[in-house]
């Protein structure tokens, strides 16, 4: 396995957006009804440095059998994972799974069609940090 691969997160827009806009960390999404993330914000700070950017620090857990919806992120993304195992890939790219400990890093121009939650009967949980503008949302639909 490749650490430091390049692969998609695993998040979705319902979920931050739920988040970042209502204060939850727990939603379902819109056609998946037995697929649940819970999206914890732990840190959002300025860069003064680095007027218009921001980083973004994200607790991320996907439920047992949980699979993203496709997604991209207008940001450069470093993800670790804390618990459990995912599958997760960028168009163009194989798929990889990642375990606990493995790091990587998705650009701003990589599009996510996989990512899910190897387990189906545990969690797998990721800490996510975002540099991006601010006032972007972190995740975005999958460009067309």
């Amino acid at each position: 396995m490749r650490i430091g691969a390049r692969v998609g997160l695993a998040a979705t827009i319902v979920t931050l957006v739920a988040v970042l806009t209502t204060g939850s960390t727990r939603c379902l999404y819109a056609d998946q009804e037995q697929s649940e993330v819970t999206v914890t914000p732990l840190m959002q700070q300025a860069f003064p440095e680095l007027p218009g950017k921001e980083a973004l620090l994200l607790m991320v857990e996907f439920a047992p059998g949980h699979v993203d919806l496709p997604h991209r992120h207008d940001a450069h993304v470093f993800v670790y994972v804390l618990e459990g195992s995912v599958e997760m890939g960028v168009a163009g790219g194989n798929p990889v799974i990642l375990k606990q400990g493995d790091t990587f890093y998705e650009n701003p121009e990589d599009v996510h069609p996989v990512g899910r939650n190897m387990s189906k009967s545990k969690p797998a949980k990721l800490l996510v940090f975002f540099v991006k503008s601010r006032n972007t949302p972190p995740v975005l639909p999958a460009k067309s």
